[in-house]
């Protein structure tokens, strides 16, 4: 069974900076296709980036494009996202996944519990 366990959530105000960690197990991180969807209040969830198992290739939505990077360490089996020049419409759940774009969203069972994102002043 695949173990995906979000952290570095919290509260940070408007422009500021946060860095997501996730730490995989059971399964073989290092040739996994990575992915970063979250779940604002009320809305669906949304895809946010993509990184392949090189740790070069990578993908963003527009929304976060430019603000937002993301990250891998397949000796730690780790992926991180970095927030930065957040805004309130940042605010969410993230949750980190095993796969693409596609699957990220489509398989709850591929995702980890979460972590929770505010941004407020």
């Amino acid at each position: 069974e695949v173990q995906l366990v979000e952290s570095g959530g919290g509260l940070v105000q408007p422009g500021g900076s946060l860095r997501l960690s996730c730490a995989a197990s059971r399964f073989s991180f290092h040739i996994a296709v990575m992915s970063w969807v979250r779940q604002a209040p009320g809305k669906g969830l949304e895809w946010v980036s993509t990184i392949n198992p090189d740790g070069i290739t990578t993908y963003y939505a527009d929304s976060v494009k430019g603000r937002f990077t993301i990250s891998r360490d397949n000796t730690k089996n780790t992926l991180y996202l970095q927030l930065n020049s957040v805004t309130t419409e940042d605010t969410a759940m993230y949750y980190c996944a095993l796969g693409n774009r596609d699957s990220a969203r489509r398989d709850a069972g591929r995702r980890g519990q979460g972590t929770q994102v505010t941004v407020s002043s």
